[in-house]
């Protein structure tokens, strides 16, 4: 059986190159695929401590309903990207103003 440690490791992992895509990236798609990997860190957070502290399911239940909510924040902002390369046949977050007015 693998240690609670591991998990938590590649969670950790996984938000700090998400933390830094996030911060670095000045494509829009680059930054939501930055915090499709924080939400996955947060699932293999979640999974891992509904298995090893209470051995219930309540953690994998929480993990969909986070991939549920991913999911409709891709598709969102998806459209917002498509709104934004429409206006400035680009799709760099520093044009990202002209989507105010």
């Amino acid at each position: 059986m693998i240690p609670l440690e591991y998990y938590l490791v590649v969670a950790s992992a996984l938000f700090s190159l998400g933390l830094y895509g996030m911060l670095t990236r000045k494509n829009a798609v680059n930054v939501l695929m930055a915090i499709e990997l924080i939400f996955n860190s947060a699932n293999i957070n979640l999974v891992a401590f509904s298995r090893f502290v209470t051995g219930d399911t309540e953690g994998q239940v929480f993990a969909l309903f986070v991939i549920a909510i991913a999911a409709c924040e891709a598709a969102v902002a998806l459209a917002i990207v498509m709104s934004l390369y429409r206006i400035t046949k680009g799709v760099s977050l520093e044009d990202a103003s002209v989507l105010k007015g």
